[in-house]
This record gives C-alpha cells, structure tokens and sequence, in this order.
C-alpha cells in the first residue's frame, strides 16, 4: 500500500547497525528520560510503550573521555560512545558492547558545521572512512524539541524524536524524550543517537 499523503519515504531494507536483532517489522515507541541527579551526567532510562525498561545508560564518573555505555535490561553492554579528545566538530565514537578498540568501532557522530541555527549532525559508519558523503542525518531543533533522522542526505526518515515538556519535568529538572523508531530500524543504534543528541547540546548550553 502506498505512503500516505504527505508522509515522509521510509527505509526500503533493514537499517541493522547495532544488531539486525533489534530491527522490529512495526514501529517501536520509546520514551528515554534522563536523570537529573547524576554525578556522570549522562544517565538515561528507556522504556518501551507498556513502560518496561528495555534500555539504560550510564555514564563514567571519573573519565578523561566523556563515556557512556547503553545496556539491555538485564545490563549487557551494548553499545558504549565517548567523545574524542580536541575534536573541532563534537565528534563521538561508537563501539560494539563495552569495548572501545578501533577494531570494535561502529560509527561516529559529528556535527555537520562548527556553527549551526538548527541541528544537523552526520553520522558515518566504521567502513566510511572517506566520510565523503554521511551515512545517516539528524535534522531538526533540538530546543524547539523536535529532531528527525534520515538515510544519508536522502529524505528517508527512519526515526523522530521530541522533548516531552510537563511541569513535573520542570520541577524535577529532567529532561523527557518521546522516540518513535520506524519499522525495520534498530531502534539501539537510535537510542545511541539520541543520547549523543543530547549531550552535545548540553555541552553547547554548558559553554
């Protein structure tokens, strides 16, 4: 059946980053909040529609690199990203399970522009090394809460993500996203980049 109108193209094949294993036939909705008191900073629970965790990240208290590690559940390492040292673009890597060997890379996240009104963050995978042309794309505002990812610079969405404001919230001083990651997309590998997401705006607010 063909795309409603006005709807966004989706993925014609699986988008498996991560795993293909965590590549749903549907549409996954996830809600990631972070925690507003953290000594890491970066520690976020995931949750899927009926509010299980499925997903949790923490963050490295005392680090030279700014480091995360995404778990499953039951606290498998998964995915772990950290920042590289001196990078011009806010570039962070991404590696397969807790590992962070150049051989377990796979993929990076740098900001499109060293200036930027809206978001745009380019994402390249381990085998694109020319980094040429992106991989996948992050458009939006993430202070208007509001960001889409895309295949490459295509208009292929595979995934939304928007900051949910509530007065709870505000008072707790936590920060609230609601995911919706399209069928046939590793919803890890998104999760991933929203936390990215967020701590390279974080670190713009910070500056």
């Amino acid at each position: 059946m063909a795309a409603p109108y006005g709807a966004p193209p989706q993925a014609p094949a699986p988008v498996a980053v991560v795993s293909p294993q965590f590549c749903a036939p549907y549409a996954v909705p996830l809600t990631v909040v972070k925690k507003a008191i953290s000594l890491s900073g970066g520690d976020f629970v995931v949750t899927d529609a009926n509010g299980a965790e499925m997903l949790r990240v923490k963050g490295a208290v005392f680090s030279m690199h700014d480091r995360r590690v995404l778990r499953d559940a039951a606290g498998r390492p998964l995915v772990s990203m950290r920042e590289k040292v001196f990078s011009m673009h806010n570039r962070w890597e991404v590696f397969r399970g807790d590992s962070t060997n150049a051989g377990d890379l796979l993929f990076t996240v740098k900001k499109a522009s060293m200036f930027q009104l809206k978001t745009e963050l380019d994402v390249f995978l381990a085998g694109n090394t020319a980094e040429q042309a992106c991989d996948f794309k992050i458009r939006g505002s993430y202070f208007e809460r509001s960001c889409a990812f895309y295949l490459g610079d295509s208009n292929t969405m595979i995934a939304q993500t928007n900051r949910k404001y509530t007065v709870a919230n505000v008072l707790l001083e936590r920060d609230t996203f609601v995911v919706n990651v399209f069928p046939h997309v590793d919803y890890v590998f998104i999760v991933a980049l929203v936390v990215i997401l967020d701590e390279i705006h974080r670190e713009r607010f910070d500056d």
